[in-house]
């Protein structure tokens, strides 16, 4: 549980950090207000998909005890290198458009496999919550009747 709040308290100062980046770089850079680049939107992926995100998949492994499962190792590492990957690129993209540089189209290549490593993370999430979700149902199967223990 420890690394589930570790790394979503990182993605907060991230999001707040890229956030403030995406106002001082593009007021720096003199960037007309209003005009789109993909900096905005890394500071809204790293707050949601990764400090929202992992806050909720903590409540998961408090309940579900979602670690014991060998699946959850697989998506905690592959669902955080998707963030990081899709992120890093949205930053790289939207520093060069400031810029006002060339955008190569090898970063649309990096953010699609990004997305396809956060595609993979949640489908290992939800392969170990359903694990989880089976393990849990079949311990209350086991258990006696609440009523039967309290009588003893």
């Amino acid at each position: 549980m420890r690394k589930l709040y570790y790394a979503a308290f990182g993605y907060m100062l991230a999001g707040v950090a890229s956030g403030l980046f995406y106002r001082e770089f593009t007021k720096l850079n003199d960037f007309p207000e209003g005009q789109f680049t993909q900096l905005g939107l890394a500071h809204t992926h790293l707050l949601t998909l990764g400090f929202v995100i992992l806050l909720i998949v903590l409540l998961l492994e408090k309940a579900f005890a979602l670690s014991r499962s060998r699946l959850f190792g697989w998506f905690f590492w592959v669902y955080n290198a998707g963030v990081i990957m899709t992120s890093a690129t949205l930053i790289w993209h939207g520093s060069l458009t400031v810029l006002g540089l060339e955008v190569s189209k090898a970063i649309a290549g990096i953010a699609g496999t990004g997305h396809i490593l956060l595609t993979v993370g949640m489908v290992l999430l939800f392969l170990a919550l359903g694990r989880a979700l089976r393990r849990t149902q079949a311990a209350s199967e086991q258990a006696p009747p609440a009523h039967a223990v309290a009588r003893g």
